[in-house]
């Protein structure tokens, strides 16, 4: 039980960095993944930047709170992700977009990981 912790945070950070190095390295392949077009111009910009950004920075705070054992690296990446899920929530209800069943429930499957670990860190 005691290697249960650096699983729960390790893998969705690992998972993290290689989607936020993808976005900086390769953002034509992994657009589609998430299922958009890159943009031109300032929007393929405004993409690049604030997908990676969003990615490495929960794979960084991850990373964190690995090296420091505080728990309080933990959050800011259970937010990002609880903000996605009520993000895509809020486009389906409000704006028309289609139910973002497998992405939603991947958002809340890490923020239960890392909130298990959260609980059993001191």
């Amino acid at each position: 039980m005691r290697y249960l912790n650096p699983i729960l945070i390790l893998l969705p950070t690992l998972l993290f960095l290689l989607i936020g190095l993808r976005w900086l390295i390769e953002p034509a392949a992994v657009a589609p993944e998430f299922g958009f077009d890159l943009g031109q111009g300032l929007g393929r910009s405004s993409q690049v930047a604030d997908i990676a950004s969003f990615f490495l920075t929960g794979s960084l705070c991850g990373i964190a709170a690995l090296i420091t054992q505080n728990r309080t690296w933990l959050v800011p990446t259970m937010m990002l992700c609880m903000f996605a899920a009520l993000g895509r929530t809020l486009a389906w209800l409000v704006h028309d977009a289609s139910f973002a069943t497998a992405q939603i429930a991947i958002e809340l499957i890490i923020t239960s990981m890392l909130l298990v670990a959260y609980r059993r860190m001191k």
